[in-house]
């Protein structure tokens, strides 16, 4: 199934990728932006594509199950082998406000883990892919992840910085997290850390080619991610160096057990 798909995975997402790219800082006609909820903007964009690619990808692979940003859940997903985990602008943000820091993102997830993962990113030129097994690719040139051993001086995609964290090092923060995690396995970064609830869709994709370069994903307690989980959120993802991986759950620990623990 992966292989067979893949190559026309690729193609559904760069058609959708160039037909947001059309619209972005408003070309051709202007991009309606409203609120979901507080402070998480969707446009008519968003929507546009996650209908193309539910349409295409739902086509190419009928058994398989849909989770979608744009989508509203269906438990029945949970009952599927395989889902497509869909995250159809990922960084609706820099999308909104003509910036390039954001990518389509497509993974087909097979029994809870990615098998195949893609960010297209027009804005920027750049086609990621990776396959479970066979590496990841930017651009068809094999990606080598961060292989950073000590952890002050580490490089982090980010706006700013607390006190605590003085001793890393930032670097441009695209607004795509997918997008922060895949300079990890460009060896742009060496570590990109959250402590949020996070979507499966923000990083089915981007873990698998985090992982395929060779860097360490997991959440934010450095257990591995699951994926078509029935909440389809976990707490937190790292993506780094492997041999920082230790010292960043360190680091963050005590802040993930007071962002967890019942109040």
């Amino acid at each position: 199934m992966p292989g067979r798909n893949l190559e026309a995975a690729i193609a559904a997402t760069r058609e959708v990728g160039d037909m947001a790219m059309a619209r972005w800082r408003g070309e051709g006609q202007a991009v309606n932006v409203w609120n979901k909820s507080h402070n998480n903007p969707v446009s008519d964009v968003d929507l546009a594509v996650d209908a193309r690619l539910k349409a295409v990808l739902g086509a190419m692979v009928p058994e398989a199950g849909w989770l979608s940003e744009e989508t509203a859940d269906n438990a029945d997903r949970l009952a599927c082998r395989a889902i497509w985990c869909v995250d159809p602008i990922d960084g609706t943000r820099d999308f909104i406000r003509g910036r390039p820091g954001w990518c389509v993102s497509v993974a087909l997830v097979i029994d809870g883990a990615p098998e195949f993962g893609i960010l297209y990113a027009p804005a920027l030129d750049e086609l990621w892919v990776a396959q479970k097994g066979q590496g990841a690719q930017l651009n068809g040139e094999t990606l080598h992840a961060s292989q950073r051993i000590t952890f002050a001086g580490s490089r982090v995609p980010a706006d700013a910085l607390p006190k605590v964290d003085s001793d890393l090092v930032i670097v441009t923060k695209p607004n795509s997290i997918a997008l922060r995690i895949a300079l990890v396995a460009d060896d742009r970064a060496d570590l990109v850390a959250t402590l949020r609830w996070g979507f499966e869709w923000d990083v089915a994709a981007a873990a698998l080619i985090a992982t395929e370069a060779g860097a360490s994903v997991t959440d934010a307690f450095g257990a591995p991610l699951k994926f078509n989980t029935p909440r389809a959120q976990a707490f937190g993802v790292i993506a780094c160096a492997p041999d920082i991986h230790a010292a960043v759950v360190d680091r963050l620990h005590d802040r993930a057990v007071a962002l967890t623990s019942p109040s």
